[in-house]
């Protein structure tokens, strides 16, 4: 952890994330495979993503994520939409820190900050000097609404750096969060391992780092280097995917990745159990875990209090 970086106190000694949004929206809305995926339920039905952020709190969750995934400049870029990114990213903003206020319990918003073109896709990524304004115009507009952001799903060292520098300047703390092959395999989609890309970091004002958006087995099997990396609070958000088929992206629809079917919310729970042990502090969910299982969760962690 930097220096002078403001840090993110939780009253709990593990602190429960939400799960996923945008398979949650997608789920909830039937929007099926838009263009924009979760981003075009708040132009349709802002009052869906403020439920599924609450359905979350009441499930547990002390840390919701804005649903900004899809929101980036160059995605609305190549569906037409580019106009309307300033207002979406305001409007995720203004539904999370609505659904908090609606809360009597004690919540923290981290602004989402994602792949800016493609997930999974490492060899996509666009340069630093490109990546970094995008980030950087994307936090600013989130930074009124957030308490922390998250720089998550992050397939190349570089594209986590280039988002680190880009909210840096906004002055919140900034979580990164990489999102790692599946199969048990440690290392960053890029081939790059977590020492390497955690080293790219040195210098700038991480506060945690996660591994997300992946099986939950490959982040039991990294959790021994998050925790070597001994720069502050560790943790991770699995996906339920069966694992992303080579070259895929949202463009070609979501309903293309397939549910794994032994991810129940008991079993969710069980590889979750093995991360604390593991030593972390953080943990949730990401694509196809949902409320049922953060419920799962929080009676995990409210046991082993009690």
């Amino acid at each position: 952890m930097s220096d002078g970086v403001p840090t993110v106190e939780f009253a709990d000694q593990v602190l429960l994330m939400d799960g996923g949004m945008g398979q949650e929206i997608r789920r909830r809305s039937g929007v099926g495979d838009a263009p924009l995926w979760s981003a075009q339920v708040m132009m349709n039905d802002p009052d869906l993503v403020q439920k599924t952020h609450e359905d979350y709190i009441r499930a547990g969750a002390r840390l919701i994520t804005t649903n900004t995934y899809a929101s980036t400049r160059w995605r609305m870029a190549r569906v037409g939409a580019e106009a309307q990114f300033s207002d979406l990213n305001r409007i995720g903003g203004a539904l999370a820190h609505q659904a908090r206020d609606n809360s009597s319990e004690p919540v923290l918003i981290a602004g989402c900050l994602p792949p800016l073109l493609k997930s999974y896709r490492p060899e996509l990524v666009r340069s630093f000097e490109e990546n970094e304004p995008m980030y950087r115009e994307q936090a600013e507009l989130l930074a009124p609404y957030v308490d922390l952001f998250l720089c998550e799903t992050m397939s190349t060292a570089d594209e986590a750096r280039a988002a680190v520098s880009g909210a840096a300047g906004v002055g919140k703390p900034i979580w990164v969060s990489w999102t790692l092959h599946d199969e048990g395999r440690t290392t960053l989609r890029s081939d790059e391992t977590l020492a390497d890309a955690a080293r790219v970091l040195e210098g700038l004002p991480v506060s945690a780092f996660l591994a997300n958006c992946c099986w939950p087995e490959s982040i039991t099997a990294v959790m021994p280097e998050l925790l070597a990396l001994n720069k502050g609070p560790i943790g991770g958000h699995a996906n339920g995917f069966t694992g992303i088929p080579p070259g895929w992206s949202v463009g070609q629809g979501v309903s293309l990745l397939e549910r794994r079917l032994d991810l129940d919310p008991e079993a969710y729970a069980r590889h979750v159990d093995a991360w604390i042990d593991g030593g972390a502090t953080v943990v949730g969910g990401c694509c196809e875990v949902g409320p049922a299982h953060i419920a799962r969760l929080r009676r995990l962690l409210d046991a082993a209090c009690g």
